[in-house]
């Protein structure tokens, strides 16, 4: 969430950079309730100042053995006033939090202005489109003549939108999971975390699913308020949710393989067939925790290291900064990785790197003690996906298809796959 003093401090200015970002700050109602909120503070300020000094002459009436029921009496009716002005200011406060709740982050100077995705601009590519001297198959066609990808399984044993893997599509799948940790633990420096598939809404709220996107999430039945988790940022993430970290222990960098699910409810008509946009699908998340003054840098490293797998795997991709139309919620700057699948002859999302700054740790109170001055101060969170699986998977099996329909295998891979290839039966 936003910094309370920067609202109230620069209101105009704040609702002018949210602007940029599509959302429309209600300034004349935040005004009103901010007269509203500093009235009723220094009215019950006022009051308690006043029961305070009637409870020290009360003391002294009692001590000196003489009649305090009046002032006694005046006590309770201050009392009572004060809690009626409490009460208000309570709902007051909670009705100025859920606002400041549905504020987006700020987005940062460098972010280009723009309204969709088409406003992204190109910051760099790596690898050659490949030139084909066949007709090249989707990663469904490879899928079925592999016995790969099975579309129909998932749908009769879930629904539309979840798939199985078989045979050698199941082993790269976990050929690439074990691949892209390896990297990012022995490479790149991530502590390695296995965390739950579930989480309550105190964790959704803390990195920004919650209360704007409940819509995209699968919500669990019974008492508790538990969620499937939508992304792997979110249990990663909440692990310094109320937390304190000593200056020693940052950079913090930590890497997950988990399953998101989201029910995908923005995104009607989109990406219908295949596995490039599931109800359930797997990541390997990134994500870094550092002081204000170092989360630049870090984004810029964490999209490089994310780029690595890329890279190793030896698939064509670009990377894109995302305009203030295509900028995530929570998100200060973000840079989408895009790998090149030949069926689209387009770039399609793989990864999204995003510096948060301070939003996401406000949120959760994630702060860390900083030793100049004995203070502690909010974090600056950084997250990306180091990769999407399926995302992967299908634009390896796309550009590494060969006119027979085998399917070769990266180098890098190789030792993990225990084959160069992958052959019809």
């Amino acid at each position: 969430m936003l910094d309370l003093k920067l609202l109230r401090n620069s209101t105009k200015e704040v609702g002018a950079l949210l602007k940029r970002k599509g959302y429309e700050f209600d300034l004349v109602n935040w005004s009103d309730l901010e007269n509203q909120r500093k009235i009723l503070q220094s009215e019950t300020e006022s009051l308690q100042s006043e029961l305070n000094t009637l409870s020290k002459e009360i003391g002294e009436l009692k001590r000196s053995n003489k009649d305090s029921s009046g002032k006694e009496k005046n006590a309770t009716e201050l009392t009572a006033r004060i809690k009626t002005k409490s009460k208000d200011l309570d709902i007051l406060l909670k009705t100025i939090n859920q606002i400041v709740m549905g504020m987006p982050n700020i987005p940062d100077e460098e972010v280009p202005d723009g309204k969709d995705e088409s406003d992204n601009i190109e910051v760099r590519t790596f690898g050659a489109v490949p030139k084909f001297n066949f007709t090249p198959l989707d990663h469904l066609e490879l899928g079925s003549l592999h016995k790969g990808i099975d579309m129909e399984s998932g749908a009769k044993i879930t629904g539309s939108r979840f798939s199985v893997l078989k045979s050698d599509f199941a082993k790269l799948q976990r050929s690439l999971i074990s691949f892209m940790m390896d990297v990012h633990v022995n490479e790149n420096g991530y502590k390695e975390v296995y965390v739950p598939f579930i989480v309550n809404s105190q964790s959704l709220e803390g990195t920004g699913q919650l209360p704007k996107f409940e819509e995209d999430l699968f919500k669990l039945e019974g008492d508790q308020s538990y969620y499937l988790a939508p992304t792997a940022e979110v249990p990663v993430s909440n692990l310094l949710r109320d937390e304190i970290i000593e200056s020693k222990q940052l950079p913090i960098k930590l890497v997950s393989h988990t399953p998101c699910f989201r029910s995908e409810a923005g995104s009607y008509g989109k990406d219908t067939k295949g596995i490039m946009r599931l109800h359930q699908f797997e990541k390997v998340e990134l994500v870094q925790a550092v002081e204000e003054g170092d989360s630049d840098e870090a984004l810029e490293e964490l999209t490089i290291h994310a780029e690595s797998i890329l890279k190793k795997l030896e698939i064509p991709y670009r990377v894109v900064l995302l305009c203030t139309g295509d900028l995530g919620f929570a998100s200060a700057k973000t840079y989408d990785l895009e790998a090149w699948v030949p069926s689209q002859n387009t770039y399609r999302e793989i990864s999204s790197c995003s510096n948060f700054r301070s939003f996401q740790a406000r949120r959760m109170m994630a702060r860390w003690k900083n030793p100049s001055n004995g203070k502690t101060e909010l974090l600056n969170t950084i997250n990306g996906s180091g990769l999407a699986l399926s995302r992967t998977l299908l634009a390896l099996v796309e550009n590494f298809q060969q006119k027979d329909g085998s399917i070769v295998i990266p180098d890098a891979l190789r030792e993990y796959f225990k084959a160069d290839s992958i052959k019809q039966n």
